[in-house]
């Protein structure tokens, strides 16, 4: 079965906003990622808890606490995220949605979170006007 929830889209935008603000380095409070991409913070916690556990995270307490990735964000893909938190992508899946599933895996699989970082940075800067 193809299946990606809500979880996945909100993880990626989250360590995307990470991989800008701190990356593996800086400690970055999980309220402040809620606040700069809208997302419900007790919902990103849960997400976080769920990548921490996995090793895709670490957290650091106290006044200047937070989470910052383990690896770089060039080594992470979209398809790990995806796979740790919504499972293995079209397993059991046949057919044409085999083919999909496929296709799907590999565009995931080749998509790191730092493409994502370049995409918006690339995306921010055709939309910007200056007078």
């Amino acid at each position: 079965m193809i299946s990606i929830t809500a979880k996945s889209p909100y993880a990626v935008q989250a360590l995307t906003e990470l991989g800008r603000a701190g990356g593996v380095t800086t400690p970055v409070p999980v309220a402040e990622l809620a606040r700069r991409r809208e997302i419900p913070g007790q919902f990103l916690e849960q997400l976080f808890a769920t990548l921490r556990r996995a090793g895709l995270l670490r957290s650091q307490r106290g006044v200047h606490g937070g989470y910052v990735l383990t690896r770089d964000a060039r080594e992470i893909t979209v398809l790990e995220v995806v796979e740790m938190l919504d499972g293995p992508l079209g397993q059991d899946s046949t057919g044409v949605f085999a083919e999909v599933a496929e296709a799907a895996r590999a565009v995931l699989a080749g998509t790191t979170i730092q493409d994502v970082i370049d995409r918006e940075a690339r995306e921010q800067g055709q939309t910007m006007y200056w007078i």
